[in-house]
């Protein structure tokens, strides 16, 4: 038995991979490797459940533990899904009337506490349609990216309730904007939502472990379960 790399005889047992393979590992060159590596294509059932566990709270590490695929595959398919995913939402048709939105912003963290990186929401309060979001920091220019990833109808129609932070007063237009307390109950919908968030994306949890350390993911991440929530609306209803 030798090393692939540099063809060494100086190895040592290094635990077990995703699939419960002794690793060896090379103590001149530091290589890992398997013996008899399988090198056959991941299935697409395989792949179908890599793409539902994405939804639940759980880490890309328990995900290889869970369908037995490596890590670095893993983290390929997942880099190659995230930069994919479409950046705008998709709600269902509405008439030109009165409609009514729910605001707000949620705190979040990428590679260290100090990358604080705000998730903005709206959603429609009688469809429950998660109708605009944006990632950026808690300024004016991030409360006008959540205005701008407002579908027209809703720049047009709707009447945004958000709490009283300064920088949707700055951007929202002030004959359809209500900064309200949350004792009115006009943002109860908006804060349940966060809740179910941080309850289902393990990246937004306060005190995580499973932190996204590129922000192209973290916001592909959360793109995702976007476009899932919205999607699945019509079944729970």
């Amino acid at each position: 038995m030798h090393c692939p790399k540099c063809h060494s005889q100086s190895l040592v047992k290094n635990g077990f991979n995703a699939t419960n393979k002794q690793m060896y590992r090379c103590k001149d060159c530091g290589r890992q490797f398997v013996l008899n590596p399988a090198k056959g294509e991941i299935s697409d059932e395989k792949k179908s459940l890599i793409d539902r566990l994405l939804l639940e709270r759980v880490s890309l590490a328990a995900i290889t533990r869970i369908v037995g695929v490596s890590k670095s595959w893993l983290q390929r398919y997942v880099n190659e899904k995230y930069e994919s995913i479409p950046r705008h939402v998709e709600v269902s048709k509405k008439r030109r009337g009165r409609l009514t939105i729910e605001c707000d912003e949620m705190w979040s963290f990428v590679h260290k506490l100090k990358n604080k990186q705000w998730l903005w929401l709206a959603i429609d309060t009688r469809t429950r349609e998660i109708v605009g979001a944006y990632i950026g920091d808690r300024s004016e220019k991030s409360a006008r990216g959540l205005w701008n990833s407002l579908p027209p109808i809703y720049r047009q129609c709707a009447v945004s309730y958000t709490d009283f932070w300064a920088a949707y007063g700055m951007i929202f237009p002030s004959k359809r904007h209500r900064a309200v307390g949350k004792e009115s109950g006009r943002t109860n919908h908006i804060e349940r939502l966060n809740c179910t968030f941080r309850q289902r994306i393990s990246r937004l949890v306060r005190k995580t472990l499973s932190f996204s350390k590129k922000l192209t993911n973290h916001i592909g991440a959360i793109w995702y379960f976007i476009h899932h929530y919205n999607a699945t609306l019509s079944t729970r209803k």
